[in-house]
């Protein structure tokens, strides 16, 4: 048998250690990131905090999204609408308040919920009625209430597919002038529709003059501006304001060439402007006329008190380049505001406060307006400086004196007229004014005293005795001016009588 020789046992290798990790990375990986200074990566891969930096991100957008929003949304309103904004010293705004108030069709089911007024205002006028004949006591009040858009946002239908949003605002501030709070009317339409204020302020205009047709409007002056004075008054007919023969005539033929000559004054450079000075005793119808001629003009009457307290020369310039369209201005008894009558009362009124030389170069210098017509009335015109009269501040001076025999029998025929047929009674009137001397006593007979009388005398007269020709000449005497002689002083004081 071989032998099998047995071969010796070789022993394993160890096996070889693992290679230690290479700095450098493997090809197709990308590398780690790099540990940061201050550990921000950690907290950026905290949930909690992520989700804060979302919420903020979200925020951020939103408001920024809200900006925009109303960015685009002012854009669009200034694209597609217009607004328009009346103050209340514009004389539109009450017109534009009372055109809103009228009644308007707001048929249909859009119409009546967007036009739902929620907030109203009212303005009443009052007017006593005349009480019936034999019923003391009786006397009523007739009240005429305008209801109007209150404060707030309103809208209104002008007409189909036409509406108007209105935004009446009081201010928190007061006028210098009256004291109350100033306000503003804002309307606003579809920029398409921009053509309807033409139509509102048209309309709003119109309804104003049917509102003053027949009637006369006043304004003073309330500090720095112009106010209505109560309610505009009927319009007073010429022919009731009798003037001696010729005198209404010529004034008002004057006015009315005037007033025709605009372009001639333009076109020579002469300042559009025209003064009159109206003097004689009181109560013979100076003011009446110029009432009346604003009337027959169809104007209305400025009024300015040169002896207010607060009246300067400054504030007077500024009313009289502001003067109302289409009115007279009318100064009063320019010679009382000249003269300083009196010192200092406990009020703190010192006398006049509007100069001779203030109220000049008001009517007649650089700073006199243009397009105006100024009456001055005075009873003491020797008592004005010439400087006030010459051509230029007054163009034309008329008196207007005492009752002269034509006046009297004009103004018989107005009140006596209708039963007094014949003029007999005229003629009896007449002739017992004579006697009396009221027409200036009779320069052929020196028995006849010399006296005069006013017209407002005889208009009272008359206005006394109605329908009663017959108690007029018997009261004609009344018409004799009385002088009034200072009484003594008494230690009962002021009431003689028991009350």
């Amino acid at each position: 048998m071989p032998t099998i020789t047995p071969q010796p046992t070789i022993p394993p290798f160890p096996a070889a250690a693992a290679p230690p990790p290479s700095p450098l990375p493997s090809l197709g990986q990308p590398p780690p990131p790099a540990p940061s200074i201050f550990g921000l990566d950690a907290l950026f891969h905290n949930p909690v905090f992520a989700g804060g930096i979302g919420l903020a991100g979200l925020g951020a957008a939103a408001a920024f999204g809200r900006r925009a929003l109303i960015a685009g949304a002012g854009l669009l309103r200034r694209q597609l609408l217009v607004n328009i904004e009346i103050s209340k010293r514009d004389p539109s705004y009450n017109w534009v308040l009372a055109w809103l108030a009228q009644p308007r069709d707001n048929r249909g089911f859009l119409a009546q919920r967007l036009t739902r007024l929620r907030s109203l205002s009212v303005s009443t006028t009052t007017k006593s009625l005349n009480p019936r004949l034999g019923d003391e006591g009786s006397s009523q009040t007739h009240a005429d209430f305008r209801v109007q858009p209150g404060f707030g946002r309103h809208i209104v239908r002008h007409r189909p597919g036409v509406y108007i949003a209105v935004n009446r605002e009081k201010a928190g501030t007061a006028t210098t002038a009256t004291g109350e709070p100033h306000e503003t009317l804002t309307l606003t339409l579809l920029w398409a529709h921009r053509h309807v204020l033409e139509e509102v302020f048209t309309q709003a205009h119109a309804l104003a003059q049917s509102f003053q047709q027949g009637k006369t409007v006043v304004y003073t002056a309330r500090k720095m501006e112009w106010a209505v004075l109560g309610k505009p008054r009927l319009k007073r007919p010429l022919g009731s304001v009798i003037l001696d023969r010729g005198v209404k005539e010529k004034l008002v033929a004057d006015v009315k060439e005037f007033l025709a000559a605009q372009k001639w004054y333009t076109d020579r450079g002469v300042p559009y402007r025209r003064g009159y000075l109206l003097y004689g005793p009181p109560g013979t119808g100076k003011t009446s006329f110029i009432q009346a001629l604003a009337g027959e003009l169809d104007y209305s009457v400025a009024m300015i008190n040169l002896s207010e307290v607060g009246m300067t020369d400054d504030l007077l310039a500024q009313l009289l380049t502001q003067l109302p369209e289409k009115s007279i201005l009318l100064l009063e008894d320019v010679d009382a505001a000249l003269v300083n009558r009196r010192q200092r009362d406990p009020d703190g009124y010192s006398g006049r406060t509007v100069t001779a030389s203030g109220l000049l170069n008001a009517l007649d210098g650089l700073a006199a307006g243009e397009d105006r017509i100024a009456f001055l009335t005075t009873n003491h015109i020797d008592r004005l400086d010439p400087a006030l009269i010459r051509p230029g501040r007054v163009d034309m001076m008329v008196r207007i004196g005492e009752a002269t025999r034509y006046q009297a029998a004009e103004m018989w025929d107005r009140y006596y007229g209708d039963i007094d047929e014949d003029h007999s009674g005229r003629e009896r009137f007449l002739n017992r004014l004579e006697e009396l001397g009221l027409f200036g006593g009779d320069s052929q007979d020196s028995n006849v005293p010399r006296r005069h009388t006013s017209t407002a005398a005889i208009q009272g007269l008359f206005q006394f005795n109605k329908g009663d020709m017959e108690g007029a000449i018997n009261m004609a005497e009344g018409l004799i001016p009385r002088t009034f002689e200072p009484e003594a002083p008494s230690t009962e004081g002021a009431i003689k009588s028991p009350a």
